[in-house]
């Protein structure tokens, strides 16, 4: 869910990684054999102490990649690769692509595209987990911009819209 992922994964871009898109994705995506079962703390890796602590509340668990997987036939299992047709195959209900200018969300019950969010958006922002609010013709769907004051090296929140308060970090 966005309200998940993207927190993390603006962390990770503007602290862990730097601001490198390429090693972003080389840890992401190239670095992992099959793909991904949870995204952890540890992408929070660098970020400052009080943006940790308001991204998880306190909690820590490690990214785990899909490990130790048995295929049917025995035959080692292969990359997990998502388009429009395994989709709904692999019980996928939303998708995220890594873009020079921030990360596609894509809510695919809806759209096989999405909104980008910009890679300058506070992690701490609040965004909305409705599938329906994540269409590639609205703006990206924000519940709160962050209400506390950026550390001195993160970018600006977005403009707030109104909305619910965010609700507690889940995994």
């Amino acid at each position: 869910m966005p309200s998940h992922h993207l927190p993390l994964l603006l962390a990770a871009y503007q602290y862990k990684f730097g601001r490198n898109l390429e090693a972003m994705s080389r840890h992401l995506i190239d670095d992992v054999a099959v793909g991904w079962e949870e995204l952890g703390t540890d992408l929070l890796d660098d970020a400052p102490p009080a943006l940790v602590a308001a991204l998880t509340s306190g909690e820590h668990w490690p990214s785990r990649a899909l490990d130790h997987l048995i295929t049917p036939d025995g035959s080692p299992p292969v990359r997990m690769s998502v388009t429009a047709y395994t989709a709904d195959e692999q019980d996928m209900q939303w998708g995220y692509i890594l873009h020079k200018e921030g990360i596609e969300v894509i809510s695919l019950l809806h759209e096989d595209i999405g909104p980008v969010v910009d890679w300058a958006i506070d992690p701490r922002t609040a965004f909305n987990d409705h599938p329906a609010a994540w269409s590639s013709l609205d703006p990206v769907p924000v519940l709160r911009a962050s209400r506390s004051a950026p550390p001195p090296s993160a970018p600006a929140a977005a403009p707030a819209k109104a909305g619910n308060p965010r609700p507690a970090t889940r995994r």
